[in-house]
């Protein structure tokens, strides 16, 4: 259905602009010689507003046949022009008929020539508002393409920083059990509970930073079984900052680097840091950890960091930045990203 008239308002907003046009035939007509405005009106106004649902017409003939097919554009518009002003035509010498007026052929000519430029005029409206939509049509499409591959592009990293972290825990446990079998079982049960708090994310794609915070609270009490008093956590988390989304898993790549390339290398242990800030223009995240200048590796390259600069990019693009670095015997992170909050 030609969409004027799907909606009642649209038909009546198209009927209405074709009342100066009504106007302009009658005036015509007087001009070519015709009766008065009155007489001339009673019969071309009517034939006009019926002209006017012909020229919806020309909307199908479009859609069927595109502009590209150049040379079939111009047989097959001014055919139907043709017919749709012979309708005019006979339209208007009826209604003239009917109310026993007298017309003259400069008003059939008129009224044919008038009737086949305003349907060629239609068919041209009808080319721009479906090149219009089929822009549209194509922006949507391709917007529709760059947040599949957006999606798939997560997907992939968190699919791999699954595995990741996991290796690491059981690593971790491995290096215990040859030393207290007691731990290591404690730390079996923590890395369990971690595990099952990392899967109940399910499929979600950013979740509240609360319960970023809380899943890795988990692993930090998994390491904290290995480490013990080494191993030290401090917080200072805005609680305005708590309800803020971000994507699943962006924390844990920076914890478990904190804790393995930070407090591993230290013979007295350290202190890893988490700090959450709400700003202007959204939410900043700073994890920090002590660590050996000399024993520690350029984590700039590693896996870790990379991961977390790549999803950042993906999910927030240009707003959303990343530093990394080390700092007067420590080694700091700090994210800055839009804080979009969740229920």
């Amino acid at each position: 259905m030609h969409p004027i008239l799907v909606s009642r308002r649209r038909l009546l907003a198209y009927l209405a602009a074709w009342v100066p046009l009504a106007a302009l035939l009658v005036w015509l007509n007087r001009s070519a010689g015709g009766a008065d405005w009155r007489q001339g009106a009673a019969a071309i106004v009517p034939a006009c507003f019926l002209y006017a649902f012909a020229c919806l017409s020309s909307w199908y003939l479009c859609r069927i046949r595109p502009l590209a097919l150049a040379a079939f554009f111009p047989l097959a518009v001014n055919f139907a022009a043709v017919a749709a002003a012979g309708g005019l035509l006979l339209a208007g010498a009826g209604l003239f008929a009917a109310w026993s007026l007298n017309v003259s052929p400069p008003q059939l000519g008129l009224l044919f020539g008038v009737g086949f430029l305003l349907y060629l005029l239609s068919a041209g409206l009808h080319y721009a508002a479906l090149g219009v939509e089929s822009s549209r049509q194509a922006e949507r499409r391709a917007s529709e393409a760059r947040t599949m591959a957006r999606e798939a592009e997560l997907q992939a990293l968190r699919a791999q920083l699954n595995p990741h972290f996991l290796f690491n825990s059981l690593n971790s446990i491995a290096a215990l059990a040859t030393l207290d079998g007691e731990r290591a079982r404690e730390m079996c049960v923590r890395l369990a509970d971690f595990l099952r708090g990392s899967l109940s994310f399910g499929g979600r794609q950013t979740i509240p930073l609360e319960e970023e915070l809380a899943l890795a609270r988990r692993y930090l009490d998994v390491e904290q079984v290995r480490f013990g008093r080494r191993l030290r956590v401090e917080e200072a988390i805005e609680p305005a900052c708590r309800r803020c989304a971000i994507p699943a898993l962006l924390l844990q790549p920076l914890v478990e680097n904190a804790v393995k390339h930070g407090i591993s290398g230290l013979t007295e242990g350290g202190v890893v840091r988490l700090a959450a800030q709400r700003t202007a223009s959204g939410v900043t995240i700073t994890l920090e950890n002590a660590f050996d200048p000399e024993s520690a590796l350029d984590r700039k390259s590693g896996l870790g960091l990379e991961h977390v600069r790549r999803r950042l990019a993906a999910s927030f693009g240009d707003e959303a930045a990343m530093e990394a670095g080390a700092l007067e015997g420590s080694y700091r992170v700090r994210l800055r990203l839009p804080c979009q909050e969740r229920s």
